[in-house]
């Protein structure tokens, strides 16, 4: 590593560096970079082991951090960000043990559904694997003890959002059938506010909210992980104009390619192969 580069004379050119296993952490990075926009950006996608969702819990334990100990060989971050749900709530800790290096999860947006909920009824849509973590108990019981919380995961959902990034056309149909898992539930006519658990979900928000059956508030962890982000560096200095931010793949096929536009749309202009 440069230290002259990081700490001398010269800017820090160390990238915030973003992990999802595809397109999902999209959707925090753009507030980040909002917030940030000297940032330099490093984008991960393990789209070799895409979905996470339907993965076992001691594979994703396993590869995640494994993964991103390359990534900071690679790239030297000055800080990870996990922009996964499913990643965080499994793999977090294993991350932290791992590296020596700040590290920002991504956790269900719970508490802020709490504080706008009014019909104290709130949807949970996530992957199956973030849905039933005891991690989503924990922050209900804290949070919103006095709410009813109804939770649905969807692996279809994230598949609809990577082909949204894609330029697929919608199918409301698709979306619809998605929320019909929260709001057949009992007593789930009386949802109010649906937190978007998994990173690919707000990417797709106009969608769901054109499919809902009645208007909800939707909420994710975006914003509020830009805003640690920035809390946590913000004694560093920045770059005057930072480089073309990299997408970087754990498979870079054909598949890839029509995510170049949108790539391009939150400043990654260059991709790699991990």
């Amino acid at each position: 590593m440069n230290e002259i580069g990081m700490h001398g004379t010269g800017a820090d050119t160390r990238p915030v560096l973003f992990f999802d296993s595809g397109v999902g952490g999209l959707s925090v990075l753009a507030p980040t970079r909002a917030l940030l926009p000297q940032a330099p950006l490093v984008y991960a996608a393990d789209s070799a082991g895409y979905p996470y969702g339907t993965r076992s819990e001691a594979e994703i334990a396993a590869r995640v951090p494994a993964l991103l100990g390359r990534l900071a060989e690679r790239y030297r971050p000055r800080l990870i960000v996990i922009a996964c749900n499913t990643a965080s709530t499994i793999a977090l800790p294993h991350v932290r043990a791992a590296l020596d290096i700040p590290i920002v999860g991504t956790v269900p947006a719970i508490k802020p559904a709490a504080l706008l909920s009014r019909t104290r009824t709130i949807g949970v849509l996530g992957t199956r694997a973030t849905v039933r973590q005891p991690y989503v108990d924990r922050l209900a019981a804290e949070f919103a003890a006095d709410c009813t919380i109804l939770r649905h995961g969807s692996a279809e959902l994230v598949d609809l959002a990577e082909a949204a990034l894609r330029g697929d056309a919608p199918d409301l149909a698709a979306y619809r059938a998605v929320l019909d898992g929260l709001f057949d539930q009992p007593g789930g006519a009386a949802i109010d506010v649906i937190v978007n658990a998994c990173t690919h979900f707000p990417l797709v928000e106009a969608e769901l909210a054109a499919a809902s059956p009645h208007p909800v508030t939707f909420v994710d962890g975006g914003p509020g992980i830009a805003r640690r982000v920035a809390h946590l560096t913000r004694d560093d200095s920045w770059p005057a104009t930072p480089k073309a931010g990299i997408a970087v793949f754990t498979r870079l096929d054909a598949s890839t390619e029509p995510l170049r536009p949108a790539l391009a749309r939150h400043g990654l202009t260059q991709l790699e192969a991990l």
